[in-house]
């Protein structure tokens, strides 16, 4: 999900060079949301894993 975050990312700074400014919002809107997504779902995973009590190894 990162690399869809990036790759969106990417798309909206070559739009804003080029001067496509919808794109370039909305692919900054999308790159913004699922970075925003990716933060709370690895947020749950470090959640969940310390209520179990499983160690990294």
């Amino acid at each position: 999900m990162l690399y869809w975050a990036i790759l969106f990312f990417v798309v909206a700074i070559v739009a804003g060079v080029f001067g496509f400014g919808g794109i370039a919002s909305a692919s900054a809107g999308i790159a913004q949301i699922l970075f925003f997504i990716f933060i709370v779902l690895f947020v749950i995973a470090l959640l969940v894993r310390a209520l179990r009590g499983k160690t990294p190894r």
